[in-house]
């Protein structure tokens, strides 16, 4: 017995489309499909695979599946597009900021050559300003596509006049409203428009304009601005408060997103993103600096261990304890930081995050306790000496509340100078603790073990 169409998952109709013998068996399975739906099926197939198939789909929905689909995947697909396949089938066929995200990924020599070949003269002009603006701002995640009405009509001519702007607008997130000197003054709802009485004026139905941004705000602000105050759509405007565009919640979401995987690559210890089609060299170069901050960190390390041979020769049960030592600092470092970070990210007030420099030591001093009087316990059941016990016993209590403070001043300071505090999360502050963490024991096993 055959399978439904909606037994079947996405991949296999997918794959059922791909082997059709004619048009009508295609299209039968990929009708009322959403464009998400297929990129992300479609990034697992070979490129000849997926040029073939979209071949065979309408210009629309291709250039809707471009947007979604994974931009490794799309700068490979875009190679075998001519600038006027660009200019037609996809730009012509996108809201202009989408456009304008799929241009930045191409040459300047080609983006222009695309642009030219855009028939909506305008449209590409719209386009060609929005890549003027810096990369994570509001002017780089706006869409200049959005209705706007005067505030003196009427309703009905309102209708008119909406009418006639939405038939380039996809989504109407928003009705604005701005008065004769083409300053935003509001939203309009379209509840309140539609239960208006014809002669009924705008301005007596708008709600004031509450949020704006600026196109030069950044783009974490903006994200910040629409969760603290649930907003679907957010106005961008310029100084003298004209209506520039505006940025919806999926334009956040996906700055999020790709905010999130350059924190962790920086976490990881990359200096630069990387992409799974980056040359050898350029994934070389994003990865040897932090690496080279490790090699430096353990060949102090080393150079520490030579001052200290005789202690060790004196006391050898000293050596058993210092990768105990230097994973304790490193992973308390981490922790105290990963929660410094996060709290700068979220734009935390000051009051607030020196309140959780203090839960820091707290938790660090609490935490520390427990770990060394664990270790005490354990080494005198073990048989170790009990001066060497008490001496890592100690030792972890100091290493762990240093780590500590260490890792929750290290992100303020970065972030006093303007420097991305996830740099702090990685090989830097694991590198540090290790070496202040093994300088500690050594002091601390001098100072009760007398050596």
């Amino acid at each position: 017995m055959p399978l439904k169409m909606e037994e079947l998952s996405v991949k296999e109709r997918i794959e059922r489309a791909m082997n059709a013998i004619d048009w009508a068996e295609f299209v039968e399975y990929t009708m009322d499909m959403h464009a998400a739906d297929i990129a992300e099926a479609l990034e697992a197939r070979e490129l000849d695979e997926i040029e073939s198939f979209l071949e065979r789909l309408d210009a629309e929905l291709v250039a809707d599946i471009l947007v979604e689909i994974d931009e490794d995947v799309r700068s490979q697909l875009l190679k075998t597009y001519t600038s006027e396949d660009i200019a037609h089938e996809l730009v012509e066929n996108m809201d202009s900021d989408d456009a304008a995200d799929m241009l930045s990924e191409l040459s300047e020599e080609l983006t222009k050559e695309v642009l030219s070949k855009v028939d909506d003269k305008e449209q590409a002009k719209k386009i060609a300003h929005l890549l003027t603006h810096d990369e994570d701002t509001a002017g780089a995640l706006m869409a200049t596509e959005y209705v706007k009405v005067q505030e003196g009509l009427t309703a009905l001519r309102c209708v008119a006049a909406m009418r006639t702007q939405a038939e380039n607008v996809d989504r109407v997130h928003a009705v604005y409203v701005v008065n004769e000197d083409d300053i935003l003054v509001g939203t309009l709802s379209l509840k309140k428009l539609l239960t208006a009485k014809r002669t009924e004026n705008i301005s007596e139905l708008y709600t004031p304009i509450r949020h704006t941004v600026l196109s030069t705000t950044p783009a974490e602000e903006v994200a910040n601005t629409m969760q603290k105050y649930d907003l679907f759509v957010l106005a961008v405007v310029n100084a003298a408060g004209e209506l520039l565009g505006r940025i919806t919640l999926d334009d956040v979401v996906d700055f999020i997103r790709e905010e999130a995987e350059r924190d962790y690559q920086l976490a990881s210890g990359l200096t630069d993103e990387v992409e799974s089609d980056d040359t050898v060299f350029e994934v070389t170069r994003a990865r040897i600096p932090w690496l080279l901050i490790g090699l430096f960190g353990g060949l102090i390390v080393a150079l520490m261990l030579g001052e200290n041979e005789g202690d060790i020769k004196s006391v050898p049960a000293l050596a058993l304890f210092m990768p105990l030592i230097a994973a304790m600092a490193g992973n308390v470092g981490v922790q105290s930081s990963a929660i410094v970070v996060q709290a700068l990210a979220s734009e935390t007030k000051e009051q607030n995050i020196i309140a959780k420099l203090w839960k820091e030591l707290s938790v660090g001093l609490v935490n520390g306790l427990i770990l060394a009087a664990t270790m005490y316990g354990a080494g005198l059941l073990l048989g170790y000496d009990q001066l060497v016990t008490i001496t890592v016993a100690v030792s972890l209590l100091a290493v762990i509340i240093f780590a500590s403070l260490f890792g929750t001043f290290i992100p303020l300071l970065l972030n006093r100078f303007n420097i991305d505090a996830a740099l702090a999360t990685g090989p830097f502050i694991t590198t540090a603790n290790d070496v202040i963490g093994l300088i500690i024991y050594f002091q601390i096993g001098r100072y009760i073990i007398g050596y």
